[in-house]
């Protein structure tokens, strides 16, 4: 004899329905594209991958990654991001073929350690291929020699001011210069996908091959005989920034046509190699553009 069913339980009647929680996704009314995947989803589906090129480069930060996707001078492996940096950057990741494999924002820290300012996003992606001196156009008449900076924060700031200066090209060494990667990559602030990076081995040599292309080359020190406010520049010019330490090696001073200095009126007479790089850009912008007449 089959038993009857047994009969609901009051408290599974009279249950009220249950409050959809709050979501942490974009406002009302903005399409949510990217969502958070549930456990019965399965795994997230796979990044869209081009080429992974031989090793990935770590791109992180909003503005960073977004000018990754926007230049388009990579091989794009895979997108990591938060459901709602991947919401604001939906448009721009697709354009870029990715599907964003969506995570947290303690997953993003424990990979990138607690120090990295990722906002949200992560970006692998294949480096940007270096170019040779020789394919250097030249647009702003200026170009960025650095003789051994490694500090990755200064090198990022220089990119990011170059990039916002429209400088050239930048010009730096294969060895005692940084990964172009992570921490520079998020101090440019997207200057690292703006600006050609020629990489040299010798860099003395570099500035002799600058020379016979017509560059006037003029290395900032900050004990300098001339002002750098007294000398007359031509275009196109390349200007020659040393590490904060040592400063522009012999060689490389012996290869540049004029050293000069930053002259301070305040109380502190030197700056940060990244912002003298800056006062030394609007001076020669300025300069080059005719805004300020030679001395």
């Amino acid at each position: 004899m089959t038993k009857p069913p047994y009969p609901k339980k009051t408290s599974d009647i009279s249950r009220p329905p249950r409050r959809e929680k709050r979501s942490d996704g974009p406002a009302t009314g903005a399409p949510r594209l990217f969502k958070r995947p549930r456990a019965e989803d399965g795994p997230p589906a796979r990044a869209n991958h081009r080429s992974t090129g031989s090793s990935a480069t770590l791109i992180y930060g909003f503005h960073a990654a977004r000018a990754a996707l926007v230049a388009g001078r990579r091989n794009f492996i895979a997108m990591h991001a938060t459901e709602a940096a991947a919401n604001k950057l939906a448009l721009d990741i697709t354009r870029a073929g990715l599907q964003p494999r969506i995570v947290t924002t303690d997953e993003l820290t424990r990979r990138l350690g607690a120090n990295a300012v990722h906002q949200g996003v992560l970006l692998e992606a294949g480096p940007i291929e270096p170019i040779d001196l020789s394919e250097i156009v030249d647009r702003s008449g200026i170009v960025l020699v650095l003789d051994q900076i490694t500090d990755p924060h200064n090198v990022g700031a220089i990119l990011r001011t170059a990039a916002a200066f429209g400088v050239d090209a930048l010009v730096t060494t294969t060895r005692h210069a940084p990964d172009f990667t992570g921490v520079v990559a998020k101090a440019a602030s997207g200057g690292l996908d703006h600006v050609p990076i020629a990489e040299v081995t010798n860099l003395a040599r570099a500035l002799e091959e600058l020379g016979q292309m017509g560059y006037f080359r003029v290395g900032l020190d900050s004990e300098g005989p001339t002002s750098f406010e007294q000398i007359a520049l031509p275009r196109p010019v390349a200007l020659v920034l040393g590490a904060e330490d040592k400063g522009l090696r012999r060689l490389t001073r012996e290869n540049c046509d004029a050293l000069a200095r930053l002259d301070m009126p305040g109380a502190i007479k030197s700056l940060n190699v990244s912002n003298a790089c800056a006062v030394a850009l609007t001076l020669t912008k300025l300069r080059l553009g005719g805004g300020l007449p030679p001395i």
